[in-house]
């Protein structure tokens, strides 16, 4: 089977092209996405992702052609369990309660090693909080790929919460 590249770069340019309001305001009505719990969403991940970066130790690096350790993989692991926990600890202490299934505590946990733990760039880990904000900022422009990760995020979160 051949791929048609001009095919392929429309593709990528509807993709990446802005979304109007209009559309974006359709998507969430359509997905039923409200303000008040995309606050509250946004609040829990940029929680989470502080108390991620003000407790990790760093990346391995090299010096004189020497490997120096940061966090083992195992211990990244760990990292992320007891920063995922504190954080919904301290939603509970609000009152918010979230209650992760197996499937979506994988989704956050590969999503957070993709964008965080994967990546020695500091300066790519330094974005994580400006493409969280753009995320849940209802006036944010948003392509097509954004407003796909922000409902994924949202709807994982949507279904965690624990409404009593």
């Amino acid at each position: 089977m051949m791929i048609d590249n001009n095919n392929m770069g429309r593709f990528f340019d509807w993709l990446a092209k802005p979304m109007n309001q209009d559309d974006i305001n359709a998507w969430y009505l359509a997905n039923n996405i409200t303000s008040e719990l995309t606050d509250l969403f946004r609040d829990f991940c940029i929680s989470f992702l502080n108390l991620l970066k003000e407790t990790y130790l760093g990346d391995d690096f090299s010096e004189n052609n020497e490997t120096k350790v940061g966090m083992t993989i195992e211990q990244k692991k760990s990292h992320f369990d007891w920063c995922w926990k504190k954080t919904i600890e301290n939603f509970n202490k609000e009152n918010i309660d979230f209650i992760f299934n197996e499937k979506d505590d994988k989704f956050f946990k590969d999503f957070f090693f993709d964008i965080f733990y994967n990546h020695s760039d500091k300066n790519l880990k330094d974005g994580i909080d400006i493409f969280f904000d753009s995320l849940f900022d209802k006036k944010y422009k948003k392509t097509k790929s954004d407003i796909e990760i922000f409902t994924d995020i949202y709807k994982v979160l949507e279904r965690s919460l624990n409404v009593i």
